[in-house]
């Protein structure tokens, strides 16, 4: 069949965005999800209203899912390989040749942060290692904490949170090349700064203990931090349908509307120019999704 609105991707943008366009109950929509996303890997959000204890990313998107098929939203996991624009139609290939139809296209595939396979460091994702200081430096406000990460990315963020820590430790898990100005500034705010590759994230029940280097000594920490840099965008198929790319690989898209430079083609949350917060995705979804209803109703007057 053909859709009037397709979402791809079932993290938290795009089931806000599915939300928004069930409620509606004027249009057919359908979610390609995947089954993995960054949010996802979320152990607990402690920065949503009505959550002060958190909650994580699995049962988020678990009540998003049940709430948007309520409204008459229709769900599939698939992996999109491939989009193209036809006679107005948006036609997509899944991972197993799956065809899927629609008259309008809304990307919600995000971003994955890059971080190394290091033993213990998932299970404490969200509970007491974090990804972005906006969200969480708050939960490190007079800790001993970590940042582990690559280079200039986890020199720039051990200098962010050293204000909110009562101490902070660098270790530059890849040994990659940090500029002199940064090891200056890590030197002068009394940041400890280790080049060393990381063995295992020691944790219990979520909570970062402390991390052994390579070499067996152990460093004790109390909250950490990763920034490795190089973040990739799943940008791949709103490039292929022609819209338009920042720099750093976002799409670029209508800051109101959240429309593309292709017709009927949206964007939302972190594939967009964006802030990074669950937050705020969910915001850029009801965005679209609004946008996205208008475009609909003209289409069938």
């Amino acid at each position: 069949m053909t859709y009037d609105c397709i979402i791809v991707g079932g993290g938290i943008a795009g089931l806000q965005a599915a939300i928004q366009l069930g409620r509606y109950s004027a249009h057919s929509i359908l979610v390609i999800d995947a089954g993995r996303g960054r949010s996802s890997l979320c152990l607990s959000y402690h920065n949503i209203l009505g959550w002060p204890e958190g909650i994580s990313g699995a049962e988020l998107r678990q009540r998003g899912r049940a709430q948007a098929a309520l409204a008459g939203v229709k769900f599939t996991k698939d992996t999109i390989t491939e989009a193209n624009k036809t006679g107005g139609l948006f036609c997509l290939k899944g991972q197993g040749g799956a065809a899927y139809e629609a008259r309008t296209l809304l990307l919600a595939t995000g971003l994955m942060d890059r971080f190394p396979d290091l033993p213990g460091l998932v299970p404490t994702l969200g509970k007491s290692v974090y990804v972005c200081p906006d969200c969480d430096g708050f939960e490190i406000q007079n800790t001993s904490t970590v940042t582990m990460g690559s280079g200039d990315s986890g020199a720039n963020m051990a200098l962010l949170l050293s204000e909110r820590a009562r101490t902070m430790v660098y270790i530059n898990h890849e040994r990659a090349p940090v500029k002199s100005e940064l090891l200056a500034a890590m030197r002068h705010k009394g940041i400890k700064y280790i080049e060393s590759p990381i063995y295992r994230v020691l944790e219990e029940e979520g909570r970062i203990q402390g991390v052994l280097l390579e070499n067996k000594d152990l460093v004790p920490v109390e909250r950490g931090f990763i920034s490795f840099g190089g973040n990739h965008v799943h940008s791949e198929l709103a490039e292929s349908l022609g819209a338009d790319l920042y720099h750093n690989r976002h799409v670029e898209a209508d800051p109101r509307t959240r429309m593309t430079r292709v017709d009927h083609l949206w964007v939302a949350g972190d594939l967009g120019v964006h802030a990074e917060q669950v937050t705020v995705a969910m915001g850029d979804g009801v965005m679209a999704a609004i946008s996205i209803n208008k475009s609909l109703r003209e289409m069938k007057s």
